[in-house]
């Protein structure tokens, strides 16, 4: 599946596009630190023979806040992996209203999933627990699952609100982006198919 992006409106829009910078900023240079930090520490290895001794314990955290956000970020982009079949046969009115019942159900399920994970990260500052080798609190490792599973929420309840307005023609998969298909044969399929519903009606 492949999505084709609309223009940002109003302020749910305004909050959207800030969300997505700060997103990508975090990804980009959590992915960067990733590199620079493994390339440094095989580097440290076998040409001074002396490893980082905090670099592994910096991938664990940075791969922890690369997965979460990347979770609110293909959120965000409509990228996220989805069982289609049945929803593909529908019309496009009964595609919308399913794909408000799923964003909506998804959205709430992610906002427990969030509560539950704020609850554990609250215990662990409690315990006032730290890493060993970079000695900081444990909890800021795990409060990355708690923003990532909040923005997945977030977006799941925007996905909800846009295809609320049954007056447009497009289903969307996130607040802005349109559900589509590049393989032109799949294109076609669903047009003859929808072509052949309308003329039965």
């Amino acid at each position: 599946m492949a999505s084709g992006t609309t223009t940002p409106f109003g302020f749910l829009g305004k909050i959207d596009a800030v969300i997505g910078r700060i997103e990508v900023w975090i990804l980009g240079w959590g992915i960067i630190l990733m590199a620079v930090n493994t390339i440094a520490n095989v580097f440290g290895r076998y040409v001074f023979n002396q490893s980082i001794y905090f670099s592994e314990e910096l991938n664990e955290f940075l791969i922890v806040i690369v997965t979460f956000m990347g979770l609110g970020y293909a959120t965000r982009k409509g990228i996220h992996i989805r069982m289609s079949a049945i929803y593909d046969a529908l019309p496009l009115k009964m595609r919308k209203g399913l794909m408000v019942v799923i964003a909506a159900t998804t959205a709430v399920v992610m906002a427990v999933l969030a509560w539950y994970a704020l609850e554990y990260v609250q215990k662990v500052a409690a315990r006032g627990r730290i890493t060993p080798s970079l000695q900081v609190p444990l909890y800021l490792t795990y409060v990355w699952v708690v923003i990532g599973l909040a923005l997945a929420s977030f977006q799941y309840l925007l996905t909800a609100i846009r295809n609320l307005n049954f007056a447009e023609d497009e289903v969307y998969v996130s607040y802005l982006e349109v559900d589509s298909y590049e393989d032109p044969e799949t294109t076609a399929a669903i047009q003859r198919y929808e072509e052949n519903a309308g003329a039965d009606k």
